[in-house]
This record gives structure tokens, C-alpha cells and sequence, in this order.
């Protein structure tokens, strides 16, 4: 087959500047391992991808939806409809801050710990690294520049 041009792929894709970076998708992806859906013929992969998008073997809608999920950062989750998950019991919830019965706020939990176990606690949080603003990052001491005394 002869060498696929742009203009053979312009009637798939309109928009030349879409088809380049579809193609570009496509290439890459063919590069990463996805099946090719033309026989190569000693071609590289731009091309075939090229080729694909010409015979039509491959949607443009479906390389246009790729590379949208590959360049989005958040991609979006659909949540399950509500009643697809049943909801827990009313008597089998937790309290729910703020929104639990307030009769019970008067109440206090009151945690007993020592001084000493406090304090074993938070140094089992420190970090075993010293910080970068910690106290040996001034280095000189002193403070000032020297000059104009």
C-alpha cells in the first residue's frame, strides 16, 4: 500500500490539527502494546495509526475519548444510584456529629491518660529525619551581614 497522507484521513477527521493529535494518541498507544488493527507492512507506528483512522478500523470517537482520560487528572467516578446500595438500619448507625440527639452533648467523655503517657505518645509521632527549617540551618550565628560596624 502506498504511504497514507493526511488528506486520505481528512474525511474521517476534519479538523487536520484533531487527526494529528489523535493519530499521536494512537501512535502511542500502539507503542505501548495496543493491537493493531491494520497490518504494520514495515510501517511505523504514526503511520499505521494514520492508516487506521483512514480505513476506519478504528472510531476517531473512541481515540478522542482516550486521550481525553489520559490527559484529565481528576476522572470522574459515578456514584451508585440509591437504591443500589441498601442504606444501614436507623438503629444500627453511629451518631453523626452535629446531627445525633443533643441531650446526650451534655455529656463528657473524659480520657484518663498520665502526663507521662502523653508524652510517649507524641515522641513516638516526631520525625526520625531533622526538618530543613529546623534549628541547624542557619549555620553562622550572629545574624547580620558584618558590614557598617
Amino acid at each position: 500500500m502506498a504511504r497514507v497522507t493526511v488528506e486520505d484521513c481528512v474525511d474521517k477527521v476534519t479538523n487536520r490539527f484533531e487527526l494529528i493529535l489523535l493519530a499521536a494518541h494512537r501512535a502511542r498507544a500502539i507503542a505501548n502494546g495496543s493491537e493493531m488493527t491494520v497490518e504494520q507492512e514495515n510501517d511505523k507506528n504514526p503511520v499505521v495509526a494514520l492508516r487506521e483512522i483512514a480505513d476506519a478500523t478504528v472510531s476517531p470517537d473512541d481515540i478522542r475519548e482516550g486521550l481525553i482520560h489520559s490527559i484529565q487528572k481528576n476522572v470522574e467516578v459515578d456514584e451508585p444510584e440509591a437504591g443500589a446500595a441498601p442504606l444501614l438500619a436507623q438503629d444500627r448507625r453511629g451518631p453523626l456529629l452535629g446531627r445525633d440527639e443533643q441531650g446526650s452533648d451534655n455529656v463528657v467523655d473524659q480520657i484518663t491518660m498520665s502526663e507521662e503517657q502523653l508524652l510517649r505518645g507524641m515522641e513516638s509521632l516526631t520525625p526520625l529525619e531533622p526538618s530543613s527549617n529546623g534549628p541547624s540551618g542557619g549555620g553562622g550565628g550572629g545574624g547580620g551581614s558584618g558590614r557598617g560596624r
